[in-house]
């Protein structure tokens, strides 16, 4: 990957590899759940605690193979465990709960020793071939290098993903030899060695070949993440949610959706985000642990940690930072940004303003160019602006302040003292206007000329 995050801590769609891999492994229920870290797993143990806190780890000190990895998760459990042992790699993260359910089945079903998980891909070329026998069952994973014509016109490949017998897998790797060019422990070879006791090899084909794929580089990140993205979608879309664009549009796996929801195109939708039924986001919004409520309207927004309420509208360019809470058909309008701010039902923030740390009643209205002025250098502090208010365009309120229901502030205000109910503060220096001191200070400008022509056109009219 050419990083100094691990491979299997890479993200696509809202979950590490790793992650991916544990939830498909989770949907089988089992009763042991066991992750075998080894390079970086300081990292990697961590991750796994802030994710799936049931989950053991055994630790590969050395990386001497597959087949001691796995021996390595088995010492984890005791040594051995009674029934089947599902073992899979944590780069697959296409690789679905579906299919290694119906693994297992296999496995059951056909009294194998072990079950091999399979794939038929359009060019086999470098991956191990499987070569089965008249009866189905599976005699050979033999390696590209070394197949022979006939093999390699074989199309099923080997995915690296295994069922085995608990017991029997336990008994085959203390069997498992290192007199190979890399001198590592082939958990293959552990086919073979039941093989040759007498026990039944079989395989499961997998139903997308694409969902073995593993990861190694940035390409097939990103092949993936396209892939994963498009389940998400079509789930999504079959579920009653129009996706305008999809190949433009990103979702996690995490987000939820409800019936007649509209996505729009360059749309991004990340971590816990929901969207209420019929609501509309986009196009060109990026919304992360954010909740939309019914019938509300989301535009060309970023959204963090945000509710917005139902029959609300947000946008366009507007940035709802953590801790925002709009009401129910309120307005968050253009260039309008808020942070820990809840802005109560049917209340309006249209334009040109920064509402932080603030309470703001209902059906208030703040003017244009509002900054609530939060920050001493030192601390926060908190402004309550009443219902039913109408503050002026170009305001400061400088908190900590109240402004009473009903209130009114005028344009261009300064508010520094609580205003009572009911009341209209002024706070702001009275005007005076200086005759002639265009002409005086600025002789033959184009402002000059153009006030003696006014001055001219004013004296003829009267």
């Amino acid at each position: 990957m050419k990083s100094a995050t691990p491979k299997v801590l890479h993200d696509i769609c809202g979950r590490s590899l790793v992650g991916h891999v544990l939830a498909a492994a989770g949907e089988l229920q089992p009763d042991n759940l066991v992750v075998v870290v080894g390079h970086a797993r300081e990292k990697v143990t961590a991750h796994l605690a802030e994710i799936a806190p049931g989950v053991r780890t055994a630790v590969q000190a050395e990386q001497n193979g597959t087949g001691h990895a796995v021996r390595m998760g088995l010492e984890e459990l005791g040594g051995s465990v009674s029934g089947t042992v599902v073992v899979v790699c944590g780069d697959t993260p296409l690789l679905t709960g579906e299919t290694l359910r119906q693994l297992s089945a296999t496995h059951s079903a056909d009294g194998n020793a072990v079950t091999v998980l399979t794939a038929e891909v359009p060019d086999a070329t470098g991956y191990g071939r499987i070569v089965r026998d008249d009866s189905g069952a599976v005699i050979a994973i033999v390696e590209h290098k070394d197949a022979s014509e006939e093999q390699r016109a074989i199309r099923e490949i080997n995915s690296g993903v295994f069922a085995f017998d608990g017991a029997l897998l336990a008994d085959a790797l203390k069997r498992v030899r290192t007199d190979n060019s890399q001198g590592e422990e082939y958990l293959t070879d552990v086919l073979g060695i039941l093989r040759e006791a007498g026990h039944r090899v079989g395989a499961s084909v997998a139903g997308d070949h694409r969902e073995i794929a593993g990861i190694n580089n940035r390409v097939q990140l990103s092949e993936a993440r396209r892939i994963l993205n498009d389940r998400v979608l079509t789930a999504a879309m079959l579920s009653g949610v129009t996706v305008v664009d999809p190949a433009t549009t990103w979702v996690d796996v995490s987000v939820t959706f409800e019936q007649d929801v509209v996505v729009h195109p360059g749309t991004q939708l990340h971590g816990a985000t929901h969207l209420a039924e019929g609501s509309e986001v986009g196009p060109n919004s990026r919304l992360t642990d954010t909740r939309v409520g019914a019938g509300a309207r989301v535009d060309n927004t970023v959204a963090l940690g945000a509710e917005v309420g139902a029959e609300a509208t947000v946008g366009p360019y507007a940035y709802l930072r953590p801790g925002t809470r709009l009401g129910r058909k309120g307005k968050i309008g253009t260039y309008v940004e808020t942070k820990n701010a809840s802005i109560g039902e049917g209340t309006k923030v249209p334009h040109l303003s920064y509402v932080g740390d603030a309470t703001i009643g209902e059906f208030s209205n703040i003017g244009a160019a509002s900054v609530f002025v939060n920050y001493d250098g030192q601390d926060k502090h908190h402004t309550t602006v009443g219902s039913h208010c109408r503050t002026g365009s170009d305001n400061m309120f400088v908190a900590p302040v109240t402004i009473g229901d009903g209130a009114y502030t005028a344009a261009g205000s300064v508010i520094t003292k609580d205003v009572p109910p009911g009341s209209l503060a002024v706070a702001r220096g009275q005007q005076r206007n200086i005759e002639g001191w265009v002409a005086r200070k600025r002789p033959g400008s184009a402002a000059a000329k153009a006030a003696e022509e006014a001055s001219r056109g004013s004296a003829g009219e009267g």
